[in-house]
């Protein structure tokens, strides 16, 4: 609500959201106050749609949000009966607000949906708790809110927004790049990486975020790093053309071509899905052949520059494979093979509430964002009712709403939004005061102003941010109430006097409370993921180097599955809240690139190429020098992104060996840290500086050199 660049469809978007609210509003209001004579009912039938439509950010198509809301309107009423009861008592109406906050804060674990709606929701119980205590009236309270509600759906159908591509969509067009990517003639290596970026969640709109718990959201969201990679995988192997011809990398792409073609349409349609275990099939042959030809005569080998190829088609054929598993589980609900690694896929065999039940407990402690963020709301709802009870505020209401809606996750972001709207409120207070004094007998006058007074704030406050969105609708406020009841310019007072009374708690709760918010746990779960899954590249290696026969221990995957996961949470945790200044570091390539490394810790040492009577003795070194230098640089990535000052830079910045390594070595082996090296030098580019106090200074790094391939 404070981007004062929006762009013209955003524009488009928030004056149709403005119309349709005032419209609603206006629609139960005049007949209810005016026709029947209900000013209580009139009151609920205004504040509905304001809040529900306005301050309860519903994300979706009109068909979208106006399922949300016809599913949110039995427990509207329950809550509104439940704060009419409980206003007979302070304590009582305090305690309730404690467990109606919590809960419905704590509801965001179920996606961008039911985070949208709980603030209007809070606001029905917010709305009833207050004095006068007048059971008797609860039928007109209950009438109204209905009629609000219904009339802002019908609104929502007769002018909706036009819908939004959905995430499955977007998932549809980046495979058709890299369908086109992996024919002959191929895209552009830039418009793949392009089409890769558009899957980051971050520019996708909340509503299509997949974001929920059941196996369909999470193998969209797996999906969508897959294709990521994938794609990023084609692009680097468009920047480096074939030195010799190779009929069998060629076949291989032109399978993973088909297979991307394929799934695109299984996303589209839900027909025409890939014929399970085709490719599998066809990256063991490939590789078979791979192995048979690598180990022939010296004369007949491949070229190693083949060989590196052939390793490159491969591993993107593993990615298009990971493509094709999470493709067929978000549209079937379970994969129709078992889906190998059976670790990274662990949801697929689960049941949805066995999913949602992890979901909600997973989230059930002091680590998880969402978690804090329901208990740093309940708190502050709670403690601004006992507060505007024990002072007896005049529409102590406005305490709660401005706690409510002026909140953020961060302290900092707290104070600026206080800030601005202390300002808009005490415009708003003299503008409002003034036209109180002037008009204040003239009800026919306030009526007449009332639905244009929303229209111009609805439209105009998103647009140019807090401050005016509050003084607008400190007016909207002031010809609503004086239509009611007799009201005086003190009207304008107590609301200047309530907005700072739950501003000044909103900002205590956002100071005492986990004030970094979201962004602090990312960085945390990040780095913690960058260091589990770091050490398996040298153990990777080493057993790729091992001699015939020698023995080595198989990489053990389970820890760095288990971080990805937490660090998998903790970033849709983090994109439930509003963008802030960390906005360019790429969490997604991250986890791209944990990916990655457990993928390559998986079938490298099961698969990869040997070098035949074991590695030499300046390649096994320079594998091993590489493969340790890629985990300090990792170290160094996760130390960054804590601000983690124990953990000293590099005496000497990451410089891999310029030229081939030395022969023999393993090619899949060095195509794999190659890779790597190449997306860990775009992960720190991203980087922004660490939450932390103490984090040290964003300096530009000297372009690292990554091993050739």
């Amino acid at each position: 609500m404070e981007d004062v660049t929006a762009t013209g469809q955003e524009r488009a978007t928030i004056l149709r959201r403005a119309v349709r609210v005032a419209v609603a509003a206006s629609a139960g209001f005049y007949p209810l106050l005016y026709g029947a004579g209900l000013p209580v009912m009139a009151l609920y039938a205004l504040f509905a749609p304001i809040a529900v439509g306005l301050l309860s950010p519903i994300p979706g198509s009109g068909r979208q949000r106006v399922s949300v809301m016809l599913r949110a309107l039995p427990p509207a009423l329950v809550l509104a009966t439940l704060g009419t009861l409980l206003a007979v008592e302070t304590w009582a109406a305090v305690g309730g607000m404690l467990a109606v906050g919590f809960v419905l804060a704590f509801a965001a674990v179920g996606g961008p949906r039911p985070a949208g709606v709980a603030p209007g929701l809070q606001l029905f119980y917010i709305l009833a708790c207050f004095p006068p205590y007048a059971p008797d009236s609860l039928g007109q309270r209950l009438a109204g809110l209905t009629i609000g509600v219904l009339a802002l759906a019908a609104c929502e159908l007769l002018l909706p927004d036009p819908p939004a591509a959905s995430y499955s969509e977007r998932l549809a067009r980046a495979l058709g790049e890299g369908a086109r990517g992996a024919a002959p003639g191929g895209v552009p290596p830039e418009k793949l990486r392009e089409a890769g970026a558009r899957l980051r969640l971050a520019s996708v709109p909340p509503a299509e975020r997949p974001a929920g718990a059941g196996r369909s959201d999470r193998a969209l969201e797996q999906g969508g790093r897959a294709v990521r990679r994938l794609l990023d995988q084609l692009a680097t192997l468009a920047e480096t053309p074939p030195a010799a011809p190779d009929p069998a990398s060629t076949a291989l792409l032109e399978r993973v071509s088909e297979l991307c073609t394929t799934c695109a349409r299984f996303l589209r349609t839900g027909t025409g899905p890939p014929v399970a275990g085709a490719l599998e099939e066809a990256m063991r042959g490939f590789q078979a052949e791979r192995v048979r030809l690598a180990s022939g005569p010296p004369g007949e080998r491949p070229p190693v520059e083949v060989l590196r190829r052939q390793s490159q088609v491969l591993a993107l054929a593993e990615s298009a494979r990971m493509a094709e598993i999470t493709t067929d589980i978000a549209v079937r609900g379970r994969p129709t093979e078992p889906a190998v690694p059976r670790r990274l896929f662990w949801y697929a065999e689960l049941s949805t509430p066995r999913l949602w039940a992890r979901r909600v407990t997973g989230n059930v402690t002091f680590r998880s964002v969402l978690f804090q963020n329901a208990l740093r709301t309940a708190l502050g709802l709670a403690a601004a009712r006992a507060v505007a009870g024990s002072l007896d505020l005049s529409h102590g209401f406005w305490v709660l709403l401005a706690v409510l809606t002026l909140g953020r996750t961060t302290a900092g972001a707290t104070w600026r939004a206080v800030r601005l709207a202390v300002v808009g409120n005490a415009a708003g207070a003299l503008v409002a005061g003034a036209l109180l004094i002037g008009l204040s007998p003239h009800t026919d006058v306030y009526a007449a102003l009332l639905a244009p007074v929303m229209l111009v704030a609805f439209a105009l406050g998103p647009l140019l941010g807090i401050a005016y969105a509050q003084g607008l609708f400190t007016l909207v406020v002031a010809t609503a109430f004086a239509q009611i009841e007799p009201v005086t310019w003190r009207l304008s007072e107590a609301r200047m006097i309530d907005v700072v009374t739950g501003s000044v708690i909103g900002l205590l709760c956002g100071l005492l409370a986990w004030p970094a918010g979201a962004r602090r746990e990312v960085h945390r779960a990040m780095a913690g993921l960058l260091r589990t899954c770091a050490p398996l590249v040298p153990v990777t290696a080493d057993a790729l180097l091992a001699p015939p026969g020698g023995s080595r221990a198989a990489p053990q995957t389970l820890p760095g599955v288990h971080r990805l996961r937490l660090a998998e949470a903790a970033y849709a945790q983090y994109r439930t809240e509003a963008p802030g200044e960390d906005t360019r570091t790429d969490w997604h390539a991250l986890l791209i690139a944990a990916n990655h490394m457990l993928l390559g810790a998986h079938w490298l040492p099961r698969f990869g190429l040997r070098p035949e009577s074991g590695a030499s003795a300046p390649a096994a070194a320079w594998a091993r020098t590489t493969a340790g230098e890629l985990v300090t640089e990792t170290d160094r990535i996760a130390s960054r992104l804590t601000g983690d000052r124990s953990s000293p830079e590099p005496v000497r910045r990451w410089t891999a060996p310029e030229g081939p390594p030395p022969t023999p070595l393993s090619v899949d082996l060095e195509v794999w840290m190659t890779s790597l090296a190449h997306q860990l030098t775009r992960i720190e580019s991203s980087l922004t500086p660490s939450p932390g106090p103490d984090a040290p200074p964003v300096t530009p790094s000297r372009r690292r050199t990554a091993p050739p391939g």
